[in-house]
């Protein structure tokens, strides 16, 4: 089902759209990298929408795209004449000043295969740097307001126990663990962030998302929320390759969607921010039992059948990423979107 037609989704859009932040990008122009990407496209789409028949209280996106054809699919129904496209990739991003004025930019671009993070970290890391470079070159040529970089929660590493993470946790990555390559890259662009403001006063903002889903998620996503999606839906048993031992929290989109906005119109320059429904925090074991026990239509069970080394497959090392999100609900923040909730939304899209 195409999202423009999924009514869960238009609810997610309606819903973004009446957030009060929304008020203060009247008239003004955004830039969305990864435009097309699960957290871009929700962004875009809400952006888009917003000041319905009004022309003056619409917003202007430029949408920093690969595929043209891919972003007219998806955001052709909301285009009232405020979206303009850059189609480029990352690494290819031009740097100019443009002739119209830009307010914002959004960098949400990024490899999220954790398959690619194993089998091309080389590429991996050249594709968060460069890009992100060129984004904040581009940020100071047009003397944005603000510049929100998209992290990970993966920074902190593989924290080995339950207690809170704030912003200010350290790290146990591993350098020499060619893996470790997305969040050292992510890590490495939080730091550039932080000297495009020092060196060229680049007003920057970080947000660093735990793992996020919801509407737009392709139904062939290799990631594990996904297959437990498919196999509720296909009414077959999950089974584990890991004991899933891992613990973390999750986002809904259009909750990762807000928390965005709200740092980019309430938060403060040069702070990190995490993102997570803390209410959703579990083993990946946990959440399989609860797929299965709340959102499959017939009953279906799950297995661990743990094999293949989990780290080939791209997984990150077993890990309790329990997020402390109280510096962004400060700011006014709350998730709206539980576990399970979360997944019959993405589910009804899929369809």
């Amino acid at each position: 089902m195409e999202l423009q037609t999924n009514p869960v989704f238009e609810e997610d859009m309606k819903r973004l759209c009446a957030l009060p932040v929304m008020e203060e990008l009247r008239g003004r122009t955004v830039l969305v990298t990864g435009a097309t990407g699960l957290i871009g496209q929700t962004l875009v789409s809400a952006l888009l929408r917003y000041g319905g028949d009004d022309p003056d209280a619409r917003i202007r996106v430029i949408a920093c795209v690969r595929s043209e054809e891919k972003a007219r699919r998806l955001f052709g129904a909301a285009d009232r004449g405020n979206l303009d496209l850059m189609i480029t990739d990352i690494q290819s991003m031009p740097e100019k000043k443009l002739s119209e004025p830009v307010d914002y930019v959004i960098h949400a671009a990024s490899q999220t295969s954790s398959r690619a993070f194993v089998d091309q970290p080389v590429e991996t890391i050249f594709t968060a740097v460069e890009g992100t470079r060129r984004a904040l070159e581009f940020a100071k040529n047009n003397n944005v307001r603000c510049f929100i970089y998209l992290s990970t929660m993966e920074v902190y590493g593989a924290p080995s126990d339950d207690h809170k993470i704030d912003e200010t946790h350290g790290t146990n990555l591993d350098t020499m663990q060619p893996r470790s390559c997305y969040p050292e890259s992510k890590r490495l662009c939080e730091i550039l962030c932080a000297s495009w403001q020092k060196e060229y006063n680049v007003p920057v903002r970080v947000l660093r998302l735990t793992q996020t889903f919801g509407p737009g998620v392709r139904y062939d996503d290799g990631r594990v929320f996904a297959e437990f999606a498919r196999c509720a839906m296909e009414g077959r048993d999950i089974v584990l390759k890991t004991a899933g031992a891992t613990c973390r929290s999750y986002l809904y989109t259009a909750d990762a969607a807000a928390a965005i906005l709200t740092v980019m119109l309430r938060g403060c320059d040069g702070q990190a921010y995490n993102a997570a429904n803390e209410s959703t925090y579990c083993s990946i074991l946990e959440m399989a039992q609860m797929v299965a026990a709340e959102c499959a239509p017939e009953k279906i069970g799950v297995r661990i059948e743990a094999g293949e080394d989990p780290s080939k497959l791209g997984y990150a090392p077993t890990l309790h990423m329990n997020l402390d999100t109280t510096r962004l609900r400060s700011l006014g923040w709350e998730p709206s979107c539980g576990l399970a909730e979360a997944f019959r939304r993405m589910m009804s899209a899929m369809l």
